[in-house]
């Protein structure tokens, strides 16, 4: 049964643009949209909003499944904490981690990661002294490769025409970073492999490791962090909530339980979509962010997949990694419990990055590659408001979807009793690694629950599970059709995949696609705002 984010809003069978999907991209287009005067109708399949910057409760604990830490909120004026006031209307603020956000965790030895450039490149320094020349490279690199990235990215907004004439200029300085690898350039830089593990040690926040990534991507991610990581105070949910009230001011409305069937179209122009239900909203325009994969196989009538060879398409893109996750509830209150702000990466100390994660996928008994722990309830500070005595962790694995394909179709928390099984010897597994950490917090776990790759398939609707779309490799940032316009007139997309991984990559793309639809410089108008 279709339902309202807000109870009871008037609905209507013609919208000025509908939008398939409720994610960071999503969200920030229709908010865009409506503020430019538009009624937009965004449908999502779930029964709770937001994609991956959605919440969900049990066993009275509430847990982000998307949102760990964001940066650039903590610079006033910088583009992201600029179109996150922009989209709720100054309503969504932000808890700042502290000087160290990211810890990387190597063996028996730690790095911390410090906010601010100077601090960064002066803690890498202790670590690595003989090294500060490397670093003092490495980090003039991450900014020359992100300035190149504004014109690449901004060529995705230009018209067929002008992108055929200019695009290529754009592109091209973009080009010589993001057609090297990740450890391409850090080899070119050093030779000590220790280093460069290190450098290395958020590519879970993207998903590939240096031999295989981009260093385009990897250098976006690094300038995202250097002012520091940041959460949402309210939690992640606050982003749903503060923008909903502008979608239904200009008359809009956000549906969830709301699957949309089809795309509907009429010689070669969207024209609606079509619910599982059969019910059809009709529209100027129509939006996915439903992911490209799942857009281009799922959405659209087949004549129109065969005739623009949109499968094609996608033969040139990967999904990116599978992922568990282990939701963690405590006694306690954080400050009882000291859990920390800073979130941990952990990985063995024997193998570099590349080869941790290929023996693993070949024998998943052997060391996990990397683990991701983070503390929500220490960063929000309204957390003891809304649950005294209470803590969370969350801590997330790479692990292979194939392991999962024996329970591809069931349903949804009736999968059976040797999938439950898996899932059991995976967080025990899981735990046992966080007690390694934090050893005192053992007796103090009241619930814990993991979420394999097909709970993503089952709630994000990605075939296998993935978490940040498209691989982020060189090859990717070559493909031309990833962009906010398609072959079909009138249709449109957003999300992760036209950009890059990520809450932040989502939210740039919703720019760049309301900038497509109204034919205007959003991102412009933004800055401009007070």
């Amino acid at each position: 049964m279709v339902q309202s984010y807000k109870k009871n809003p008037p609905l209507s069978d013609r919208y000025d643009t509908i939008i398939i999907g409720s994610g960071m991209g999503s969200l920030t287009t229709g908010a865009i949209l409506a503020k430019e005067g538009q009624k937009v109708l965004i449908l999502e399949r779930h029964y709770t909003a937001g994609g991956f910057t959605h919440i969900f409760k049990r066993k009275g604990f509430e847990w982000d499944v998307g949102i760990h830490y964001i940066g650039e909120v903590q610079r006033p004026n910088s583009l992201t904490k600029r179109m996150f006031d922009y989209i709720s209307n100054d309503q969504l603020k932000w808890a700042d981690m502290g000087t160290v956000y990211d810890r990387v965790i190597i063996g028996n030895k730690s790095y911390d990661f410090v906010k601010e450039v100077q601090g960064f490149k002066d803690r890498m320094g202790c670590y690595f002294p003989e090294e500060t020349a490397v670093i003092e490279k490495y980090v003039n690199l991450v900014f020359t490769a992100t300035k190149t990235s504004r014109q690449f990215y901004m060529d995705k907004a230009l018209s067929p025409f002008w992108s055929k004439m200019i695009g290529w200029y754009m592109r091209k300085p973009f080009y010589k970073f993001s057609d090297r690898t990740t450890y391409e350039v850090l080899r070119s830089l050093t030779t000590n492999e220790e280093l460069i593990k290190v450098l290395t040690g958020q590519y879970g926040d993207y998903g590939l490791p240096p031999r295989q990534s981009s260093f385009a991507m990897h250098a976006s991610l690094v300038r995202h962090y250097f002012s520091g990581g940041s959460f949402p105070i309210g939690g992640s949910s606050q982003i749903v909530k503060t923008v909903s009230p502008i979608i239904d001011a200009a008359n809009g409305a956000i549906l969830v339980s709301a699957e949309v069937e089809k795309v509907l179209i009429k010689n070669n122009r969207a024209v609606g979509v079509q619910m599982k239900d059969g019910k059809t909203f009709s529209a100027k325009n129509v939006v996915s962010g439903a992911g490209i994969a799942t857009t281009y196989t799922k959405l659209l009538p087949r004549d129109v997949i065969v005739r623009h060879k949109l499968e094609e398409k996608l033969y040139h893109t990967n999904p990116s990694a599978s992922h568990a996750c282990l939701y963690i509830g405590l006694e306690g209150s954080p400050e009882e419990l000291n859990l920390p702000k800073t979130n941990l990466w952990i990985y063995p100390d024997d193998a570099d990055h590349d080869t941790s994660v290929e023996r693993y996928l070949e024998n998943t008994d052997a060391p996990l590659p990397i683990i991701y722990m983070s503390f929500p309830s220490a960063k929000d500070p309204d957390w003891g408001n809304r649950y005294p005595n209470k803590s969370t962790i969350d801590i997330i694995i790479l692990e292979p979807f194939g392991k999962y394909t024996n329970w591809e179709g069931s349903r949804w928390m009736k999968r059976g009793k040797d999938y439950n099984a898996l899932k059991e010897s995976i967080a025990q597994r899981i735990l046992k690694e966080l007690y390694k950490q934090l050893p005192h917090v053992k007796d103090k776990i009241t619930h814990y629950e993991l979420s394999s790759p097909l709970t993503t398939q089952h709630f994000v609707n990605y075939a296998k599970g993935e978490i940040y779309g498209i691989d982020h490799t060189p090859k990717r940032f070559r493909q031309k059709f990833l962009r906010p316009r398609t072959p079909i007139k009138n249709f449109f997309l957003t999300g992760q995949d036209i950009v890059t991984a990520g809450v932040a990559g989502a939210l740039f793309s919703g720019a760049l696609t309301a900038t497509v639809l109204t034919k205007s410089n959003i991102v412009k108008k933004i800055l401009k705002e007070k």
